[in-house]
């Protein structure tokens, strides 16, 4: 077998992006959806393995900006679009397309790579670790009520120029893909985990393809607003289900973001009272996200966790010292990393809340682990003391697993708040 892996010429991508989709399936995406990711795909920064005339690996790496612990917004490669063909499965292929990308990455100063992954048990083997989890939950509005919170713990303001008004709006107007745009911004340097999104990337959650709807409505979206201020809003698709009793039908959320406790449950309150409804449910929250102390009865929400976001440390000391960490800490680690050989060995991180430094060092360690679980424990979702716990962290000197694991934690609950 021969073949080659090349730059993404855009005379390519249409064969490109079909082989991803045979791998994934053979599902082809709607047209106005494939013409997004056509528009959103950085050439440059995408490969393709080619044998002959055919497109048989792909793989591509968006520039994003992450936030990390402590708010800072760090240069993060987006890994998507990663792909082999069925034909050419089991010849090293994804291998190199990662080696390849890694190197890419590394010479673009980005110290960190990121994705999501199809099938998680791929990508520890190149140094990825689940950093993030997200909260799912289907709310039954028939049973559960939620409290309105106004800030003071009384009753509210009573000349009520705290209150909010909603309001329905068409999803792709651009005054209103603006608002929302400007309302998700102001949470990005708030929350580890979430990206700073480049022009273009408001239009990813208003695609309405067919494959999303399946028997749904049309993305509906509503605004929280304030003396004439959008605060909020949400986005959301209505499934109409029927049964001999009458209807039933569900809430389908896509996203939802409040600027303040009041805007946020507003909406909430919205979704759950929708007419000829009984059910909300939502795939994708962060952990720790307030609606489940709005609820009347949790376990009527059905909360459920899954893996999200990986995180790779491609610069260990860069990586590192990008963010900061929540109590002084100085400590040794030593790394194992034998796909990028260039983080292996001991480096000393010395780090506040102010800021950090991490360098190589010839002392001793302190903790011993792999470059997978700083990736795993980098966002603070993930403590150390657990994976030390599992066997995934060694302690060489008393007392500093716990030093370092707290300084690790983020008082936020890290957060991918949309796949890529």
């Amino acid at each position: 077998m021969t073949t080659e892996t090349r730059i993404l010429g855009r005379a390519d991508w249409d064969r490109w992006y079909a082989s991803l989709e045979l791998a994934f399936g053979g599902v082809t995406e709607p047209p106005e959806e494939r013409s997004l990711y056509e528009a959103l795909t950085e050439h440059e920064r995408s490969i393709g393995v080619w044998d002959g005339g055919q497109c048989v690996g792909t793989a591509g790496a968006f520039s994003f900006r992450l936030t990390v612990p402590g708010g800072a917004s760090v240069p993060a490669a987006g890994v998507t679009m990663v792909s082999v063909a069925a034909t050419h499965r089991r010849r090293g292929l994804l291998t190199s397309m990662m080696r390849r990308q890694l190197d890419d990455i590394r010479s673009w100063d980005e110290p960190l790579a990121l994705l999501t992954a199809s099938e998680p048990a791929i990508y520890g083997r190149y140094g990825y670790g689940a950093a993030t989890q997200q909260l799912l939950l289907r709310i039954d509005t028939s049973q559960v009520r939620l409290s309105v919170p106004d800030g003071r713990g009384g009753d509210g303001d009573a000349d009520g120029t705290d209150e909010v008004s909603l309001r329905l709006a068409t999803p792709h107007e651009p005054a209103v893909l603006e608002a929302c745009e400007a309302v998700y911004a102001a949470h990005v340097a708030g929350r580890p985990g979430m990206l700073a999104r480049r022009p273009g990337w408001e239009r990813l959650p208003v695609v309405d393809g067919k494959r999303e709807k399946d028997g749904m409505s049309p993305l509906q979206c509503v605004l929280a607003e304030r003396r004439g201020e959008v605060v909020g809003f949400t986005r959301y698709r209505v499934k109409p289900e029927w049964e001999e009793a009458g209807p039933k039908g569900t809430v389908h959320v896509s996203d939802l973001y409040g600027l303040d406790p009041r805007a946020y449950a507003a909406l909430w309150r919205h979704l759950a009272g929708i007419d000829l409804t009984s059910t909300v449910v939502v795939r994708d929250l962060p952990v720790d996200a307030p609606v489940q102390h709005l609820v009347s009865d949790i376990r009527r929400c059905e909360p459920r966790l899954r893996d999200s976001l990986y995180v790779r440390l491609v610069e260990v000391g860069a990586a590192l010292q990008a963010r900061t960490y929540r109590t002084p800490v100085d400590v040794v680690l030593e790394v194992e990393d034998s796909f990028c050989p260039w983080n292996e060995g001991r480096w000393r991180l010395c780090g506040d809340p102010k800021g950090a430094s991490c360098e190589r060092t010839a002392d001793q360690p302190d903790l011993r682990l792999s470059v997978n679980e700083l990736g795993t424990a980098y966002l603070g979702g993930v403590s150390l003391t657990a994976l030390a716990g599992a066997g995934r962290v060694r302690e060489l000197r008393p007392g500093a697993l716990a030093e370092a694991s707290t300084a690790f934690g983020s008082d936020v609950a890290p957060w991918l708040p949309h796949g890529f």
